[in-house]
């Protein structure tokens, strides 16, 4: 769970993005849901299933070309 912190709160908290880093009420909604467990394998980061920034989910991005690479 602390790779997780050191990818998300901790970064958020350095660089003092307040409102951004946890899910909770009143903070920024970006998030991104994994197809496979990150903690098992690193490189599942790229095995993006859906993405939402600002509450907005973005359809279809785990077929975009950045995303892929």
């Amino acid at each position: 769970m602390e790779v997780l912190k050191a990818a998300t709160s901790l970064p958020a908290k350095l660089h003092n993005l307040n409102d951004r880093g946890v899910i909770a009420s009143g903070k920024r909604a970006d998030l991104m849901l994994l197809n496979s467990d990150p903690l098992v394998n690193m490189s599942s980061t790229l095995d993006i299933a859906r993405v939402w920034i600002e509450g907005i989910e973005y359809e279809d991005v785990a077929t975009l070309e950045w995303a892929t690479h």
